[in-house]
């Protein structure tokens, strides 16, 4: 017990100094960092290079375990520290080369975005070479010390980021095995509108299969967002509000880190990042800005042809592979050698296969893998911005991935733009994998910058994007054949409209809301079924007299659910067989012209189909939760899931660290409840959503309104791991405001003598 004791009093070494001064080499000037009950950091700095220098050094403090997680990620160093479990994920990211790409970012920028950059990795060093006591736990039990920290390790985070928020190449794989097995109208109600000019381009089912299996789990795409903006017509104050929340796979930490910045000449407040030195979402004191994905079609797939050893087939002839080796150290175990084969396209991710590629040579272009991008200095110039023209001008910088980026500013004007790269294609749109020996398929350009869409201090004073389409019909480039269903743009919509004058309690509770509009769709035809029995009888009353609020309280949202995913496997098994567990997540846009009864999915009669998923469904949930279906609860099922990255694989510690927490909402709700059933997690687990939500009031920032899902702190030792999960599902805030109480510390760190 005496040793268990030390121990812990060691690792509890491990937890940040937050009173006092520290010393560290590589400051100019004094800075304070004055932190809240809540541990949010307040830096304050005679100059810019000093905090970027600070936030560094306090990132470090709170989240190193996860900024070295992200890095390694990045560069396919995983297996050094995990073993052969690992390679699998290192031989992925390798053969894309991301690590290379971020050094050639950091050295495409310009001197200013480089000094931050090189000052936050300075800080960063400071903490791990000044740091006395334990690291963090995870270090700890794996005997790991870290390096130390490059400019290129902030930059990787924004290359995987990128991959992660523009994967439709998964979703083309997927519509070309899935191409295989239907008819050509059958594929335009599972992803309508499909092209009829596609290319053909066959892959064996087998290797594309192969190809999904081996997408390593950190780049499968997991995007949503919502974001609106109110002019000041529209508001008590006369000053524009303008809300955001951004919509990431849930872990634990959360991906946010709150902070404030406050220099003679920039002030910062909003959601940083651990491993970036940039705020990606916040307010200047002047504007503030939100985000949500574009969905645009950034990655393309193209099949080589070889022609003869070393060689593939050109338009202007045959043309060599270029190559690299990479060699990935693997604990305890000897090294791995790979040989990266890359075309006028991009790497050929198909020879991670190896045999099992079968002859396939599977190259991929994608904007997130360009040499040439400066994403990261688009928001160093973003945060210097004092008006739209300027804030406009520092998008430009903004390459990868594309994005929908709303504005407001305290001298009334609104505005919304979508930059980034987007390919234009001599032929197709990139949808399923395209011949590459031709050059019919192939980039042969960008949409230029002007011709983005983009929106300025609308006649109705209202912008909403909830990843809903941002182009009408008509508009002269194409940015994606996919866009997500607009339910929630729809009910921000509504609920915006539905009163003259709204304050940032309005938009919170709007951030809140979990009525769904999906059922307008779908219940008058699953209303339809005829019951077989009381049971059945019942759950359709129940459905009946809903208000189609999700609430964790409520029984129904859980039979919907349930009988949304039986429905829809049974519809999909007839068709595409076990591709259907391909299909987790209800596709209400697919299901309600399906049970339209057209194209003929309905195996038997749609009633039929339906009265027999819904008493799949009912078993399910007795065998669950028990008989009485007045008893149910959504949030019995519905549980937001945040997981330790590594310590989910340790007995024991699994438990310690996971985050669960009873929520509201569903897939199409405002307050994102997304649920993705999959084998080892309970089928509505609450694995996605928003990690983060702000509410900017321009008439006065420092009255703005802030949360993040877990905590502050990736230590689990820290009473910051977890304090603020209930206030993030319960539809709480924080002010981030320059007067806030210092009860969490007051620390100066000062140059060394």
């Amino acid at each position: 017990m005496i040793a268990l004791a030390g121990g812990f009093l060691w690792l509890r070494g491990s937890l940040p100094q937050v009173d006092g001064t520290l010393r560290v080499a590589g400051l100019d000037e004094r800075v304070t960092v004055t932190r809240d009950a809540h541990g949010i950091p307040r830096i304050v700095a005679a100059s810019e290079h000093d905090a970027y220098f600070a936030l560094g050094f306090v990132h470090a403090q709170d989240r190193l375990w996860q900024m070295e997680m992200q890095r390694r990620a990045g560069a396919g160093r995983l297996s050094e520290m995990f073993g052969p479990s690992s390679l699998g994920t290192d031989r992925f990211i390798r053969t894309l080369g991301i690590y290379d790409l971020a050094e050639r970012s950091y050295e495409h920028m310009t001197p200013e975005a480089r000094a931050a950059l090189d000052a936050y990795a300075a800080g960063v060093n400071a903490w791990i070479d000044g740091h006395g006591g334990a690291l963090p736990p995870e270090f700890v039990l794996l005997r790991h010390r870290p390096e130390p920290w490059r400019p290129a390790d902030s930059l990787v985070w924004a290359r995987l980021m990128a991959l992660q928020l523009s994967g439709n190449w998964q979703e083309d794989l997927l519509r070309a095995r899935v191409a295989a097995r239907l008819p050509a109208e059958r594929l335009r109600t599972l992803w309508p509108p499909y092209p009829a000019d596609a290319p053909t381009t066959v892959v064996r089912d087998e290797t594309a299969q192969a190809m999904l299996a081996a997408t390593p789990d950190i780049l499968q795409p997991r995007l949503a967002s919502n974001v609106w903006a109110i002019s000041g017509e529209h508001t008590a104050t006369g000053k524009p509000v303008l809300a955001n929340d951004p919509h990431l796979e849930f872990e634990a930490p959360i991906l946010w880190y709150l902070a404030i910045i406050e220099t003679p000449n920039l002030t910062l407040s909003g959601a940083t990042v651990p491993g970036v030195p940039f705020h990606l979402l916040g307010h200047n004191g002047s504007i503030a800005w939100g985000i949500t994905t574009t969905h645009s079609d950034t990655m393309d797939l193209f099949v080589e042809e070889e022609t003869g050893a070393g060689f593939y087939r050109t338009p202007d002839g045959k043309a060599a592979f270029e190559t690299r080796v990479e060699t990935i150290l693997v604990k305890d175990d000897d090294p791995v050698t790979i040989t990266v084969r890359q075309t006028r396209h991009g790497p050929v991710i198909s020879d991670v296969l190896g045999d099992r590629a079968d002859g396939l040579i599977l190259a991929l272009a994608a904007t997130a893998l360009d040499a040439e991008d400066v994403t990261a200095q688009a928001f160093y110039n973003m945060h210097r911005a004092r008006d739209w023209p300027a804030f406009v001008e520092a998008l430009r910088d903004f390459g990868t991935p594309q994005q929908n980026v709303a504005y407001a500013d305290k001298d009334g004007n609104i505005g919304f733009y979508v930059p980034g790269r987007v390919p234009v294609r001599r032929a197709g749109d990139g949808t399923v994998p395209a011949p590459g020996g031709t050059g019919e398929y192939d980039w042969v350009g960008w949409v230029p910058f002007e011709e983005l869409p983009r929106i300025e201090n609308p006649a109705n004073g209202l912008i909403v994007n909830a990843n809903n389409k941002v182009v009408a019909d008509g508009y002269k480039h194409f940015l994606s054949a996919q866009w997500p269903a607009p339910y929630r743009a729809f009910r921000i919509t509504e609920l915006l409209a539905g009163q003259s004058r709204h304050d940032i309690g309005d938009s919170a509770r709007i951030q809140a809301d979990v009525v769904s509009l999906m059922e307008r769709d779908l219940l008058a035809r699953l209303e339809k079924v005829v019951a077989k029995d009381p049971r059945a009888a019942k759950a359709l009353e129940m459905l009946r007299d809903w208000n189609r609020s999700w609430h964790r309280d409520r029984p129904e949202p859980l039979i919907m659910a349930a009988w949304l995913v039986e429905i829809q496997q049974e519809l999909l098994d007839g068709a595409v067989g076990e591709l259907k567990a391909s299909f987790p997540v209800p596709r209400p846009l697919f299901l309600a012209a399906a049970l339209s009864g057209e194209d003929g999915w309905c195996p038997d009669s749609c009633g039929t189909n339906l009265a027999a998923s819904l008493d799949n469904a009912l078993d399910k949930l007795a065998a669950a939760y028990g008989p009485d279906m007045e008893k149910w609860r959504w949030g019995d099922a519905h549980q937001a899931t945040f997981e330790h990255r590594f310590f989910r694989h340790i007995p024991v510690l699994k438990d310690l660290s996971r985050i669960t927490i009873a929520t509201d909402g569903g897939d199409f709700t405002v307050n994102r409840g997304t649920f993705i059933p999959a084998e080892g997690r309970p089928p509505f687990a609450h694995v996605h959503g928003a990690g983060y939500r702000a509410i900017y009031d321009l008439a006065d920032l420092d009255n703005s309104l802030f949360i993040i899902a877990t905590g502050q702190s990736g230590n689990l030792l820290s009473g910051h791991y977890r304090d603020l999960v209930e206030e993030w599902r319960d539809g709480r805030y924080l002010t981030l405001s320059s007067t806030r109480k210092p009860d969490g510390g007051v620390l100066t760190l000062a140059p060394a003598q």
